[in-house]
């Protein structure tokens, strides 16, 4: 019965450990599906746009002629998310991504290209 009861408070800790693991998880993926209320709120006339819509997550609009494709960094308590852009054209596209973070990461960055650039505009829904 003292074995039992042992591991019932070890399997506890040990799902309260992932729990807390689990939420500070950073998230990145873009999306093809835009829920409207947010595609609502887009503005096609931008380069960079954050609207965030809980505590948790934001999304990311970033509109491009070229070829879009990313990645995610993190030093410190900045995260970065890289725009590698190649191929323009003549044609503006809308990339939509999801983005989460942990409450260590304060600083959000975006790069295009090498290139640190500002939000055009933050929403939050």
């Amino acid at each position: 019965m003292k074995g039992l009861k042992k591991l019932f408070v070890l399997g506890i800790l040990a799902s309260l450990v992932l729990a807390a693991c689990s939420s500070s998880k950073l998230n990145f993926s873009e999306i093809e599906r835009v829920p409207s209320h947010v595609q609502d709120l887009v503005d096609s006339s931008l380069t960079l746009q954050s609207i965030t819509n809980d505590a948790e997550g934001k999304y990311i609009i970033f509109h491009s002629s070229g070829n879009v494709k990313s990645d995610l960094e993190t030093k410190g308590d900045t995260v970065t998310i890289k725009f590698n852009v190649t191929n323009l054209g003549d044609v503006v596209k809308q990339h939509t991504y999801y983005f989460t973070s942990g409450p260590k990461h304060d600083v959000l960055d975006v790069t295009v290209n090498g290139e640190s650039i500002p939000f055009d505009n933050a929403t939050i829904d």
